[in-house]
């Protein structure tokens, strides 16, 4: 038997430690720092830095770490866990940079001819101003490095994206943004796909539709994820083979070759144009929303799955997704994702729970007093199975309607593509 560590403090890693707590290898699963819902289902422990880490690991014999988030990533934890004997899943540091620099992504789809939007990379004010002379629009500018999600503008014309790019090079983005990229606007409909890759090895690992702006009908400001629901329909069996063959294939062949061979998730953002997907960016970890229903929908022990991807073997190992559709409503703090209010008490979790084929998991919450307290922007996933979306939507709105929280906010059309398609 295993125990293992979950790092990180989201509705991700709630849904992660839920699962792996399922797994027939696993005795005991363990969450740093968690959150007020991940401590009612294993235990969190506060441990921060990577020696407090790798510490805790040898006395608990930890034979596996998961690391949730992609700083930690960026910054090498992966690296320093390897070094001391630990298994990882996630990248190191090297191949971390698909996500911690899209200009380096950009460069990699390149070299591999992986089919993305055309760019431009630049590390200066002056000429990322000179190639915006004579482009189409809308045009996009993105911050080069990790950006909390608020490095991407859509710029509708030239003085909007000039206004974006004299923006990051001022420092608005920190250092994420000393560097840009602009790229072609592609339009399609977005997919998030997921594959899973030991460095050699890679294979398909669900896919999901987000909803990012923040209100019904896609309007509001983009925010972290508002919900999710998987399979979506867009997605056929072909679509799948093709994303493998074309993007996820060639980016861990060329990562090998490169020599920072690509172990753990990779998470490609996925536009699907009238000329096949393309590849809008790269994230190194599990989405959030999203790995609330691909967890939701796995039926395997996913413990041995994550190992193979550091330790080898992936080509082994077996996975399977339950047949039902599952549905992830994000309720936020009211005024999300601008100034929002913290420290207000949600009740009627427990009414939720009781809902068939529904789980509550949290992104932003503290246990006080015996209260579970919201403590961040998102701050749960309201998560439902069912036979069809429609279904499972249903039962992630009954849920959410049972849950007593004024100070708390969620969009109500989670789902509306699959529901408009059907």
């Amino acid at each position: 038997m295993n125990n293992i560590l979950v790092i990180g403090s989201g509705g991700r890693e709630h849904a992660l430690c839920w699962r792996l707590k399922q797994s027939p290898s696993v005795a005991q699963v363990f969450c740093a720092p968690g959150n007020g819902g991940i401590a009612q289902d294993v235990t969190c422990v506060a441990v921060k830095t990577p020696d407090e880490i790798i510490a805790f690991c040898k006395k608990e014999r930890i034979a596996l770490v998961v690391i949730g988030a992609e700083q930690p990533l960026v910054d090498g934890l992966a690296d320093k866990l390897e070094a001391a004997g630990i298994p990882a899943f996630g990248p190191g540091a090297k191949a971390a940079q698909l996500e911690g620099s899209k200009g380096f992504m950009k460069m990699l789809c390149s070299k591999y001819h992986i089919p993305t939007a055309a760019y431009g990379f630049f590390d200066n004010e002056k000429d990322a101003l000179q190639f915006l002379e004579g482009k189409s629009y809308p045009i996009v500018v993105k911050a080069d490095g990790l950006a909390a999600g608020k490095g991407v503008i859509i710029a509708e014309n030239k003085a909007d994206a000039e206004a974006a790019v004299r923006e990051m090079f001022s420092g608005s983005f920190g250092d994420s943004g000393k560097s840009v990229v602009i790229e072609e606007f592609l339009d399609g409909e977005e997919v998030s796909f997921f594959a899973l890759s030991d460095g050699k090895t890679a294979i398909q690992f669900g896919y999901a539709q987000d909803h990012k702006r923040a209100y019904d009908g896609d309007k509001g400001p983009n925010t972290g994820g508002m919900g999710t629901y998987a399979p979506p329909p867009v997605m056929s069996d072909a679509l799948c083979n093709q994303v493998m063959k074309e993007i996820i294939e060639p980016t861990v062949s060329g990562m090998s070759k490169d020599g920072m061979p690509f172990k753990g998730v990779l998470f490609a953002g996925l536009m699907l144009t009238k000329n096949g997907p393309k590849l809008l960016e790269y994230n190194v970890r599990f989405g959030d929303p999203e790995t609330q229903v691909l967890m939701a929908r796995f039926d395997a022990d996913l413990f041995p799955v994550l190992l193979a991807c550091s330790k080898g073997g992936l080509d082994k190992v077996k996975i399977s997704f339950r047949k039902e559709a599952a549905v992830c409503v994000v309720m936020a703090a009211k005024g999300y994702p601008g100034t929002y209010l913290k420290g207000t008490t949600i009740r009627g979790l427990d009414k939720a729970a009781t809902i068939d084929g529904v789980k509550v998991f949290h992104a932003g919450t503290e246990s006080r007093d015996g209260n579970i307290v919201a403590t961040g922007g998102r701050v749960l996933g309201v998560t439902a199975l069912g036979v069809t979306i429609a279904e499972a939507q249903a039962k992630a709105y009954k849920a959410v309607d049972s849950i007593d929280w004024p100070e708390g906010f969620c969009r109500r059309d989670i789902g509306w593509r699959a529901l408009k398609a059907a």
